[in-house]
């Protein structure tokens, strides 16, 4: 039973493994900035697992990998803003139930109402789903530059702190990355948050 697993991984396992087969590819940076664009709006698997396996193969390309890891998802926000504000009509039978739940998409539609920035910031920063913020953003009418500024720090956080981890830990670091580095993206998000609410609050 076990062999015949092995044998017939599941369509997110092989998306996974194809997303991964990239780093060893000559056009692997290319990869890096299509698949961080289309995660932003439909593509399952996040980009981190190639900027991980790229900067791992060349250590000395950390800051550009972030970069474009960083520019890629931040106009893939832009896409599944557009998608939301002009095609959700259209298209939404192909996101709910497949990409994301109903109750999931109205609670973001909720936290936008509460505060719009913050929201988008935890959605990039950290390991919840943000596909189902950008393409929220359009259907809820969430203004595009503070969707663009909240991807742009969250995203550029995120990738730079992983790419940036490598760089100066090597592969020392690999094991702390595939266990322990989403709940410190959530935890830092979180008190990242409290700090912002503290700020305003003292205002």
């Amino acid at each position: 039973m076990t062999t015949a697993v092995a044998s017939n991984p599941g369509p997110i396992r092989r998306l996974y493994n194809w997303t991964i087969s990239w780093a060893d590819h000559p056009a692997g940076t290319w990869a890096l900035f299509l698949i961080a664009f289309a995660e932003s709006s439909f593509f399952p698997i996040p980009p981190d697992v190639l900027l991980i396996a790229l900067c791992f193969g060349a250590r000395q390309k950390w800051m550009k990998y972030a970069t474009v890891c960083t520019i890629g998802s931040v106009l893939g926000a832009a896409a599944g803003w557009f998608i939301g504000w002009g095609f959700w009509a259209t298209v939404h039978h192909w996101f709910i139930p497949h990409l994301f739940t109903q109750a999931q998409f109205d609670k973001v539609g909720g936290m936008y109402a509460s505060n719009a920035f913050l929201a988008v910031f935890a959605a990039a920063f950290t390991p919840i789903p943000f596909k189902v913020f950008t393409i929220a953003a359009g259907v809820f009418h969430v203004s595009i530059p503070v969707l663009l500024l909240g991807s742009l720090v969250g995203r550029a956080g995120r990738f730079f702190i992983v790419a940036g981890l490598i760089r100066i830990f090597g592969p020392t670091v690999k094991p702390f990355i595939e266990k322990h580095l989403e709940w410190c993206f959530l935890i830092g998000g979180l008190l990242l948050i409290a700090g912002f609410v503290l700020i305003k609050f003292l205002h």
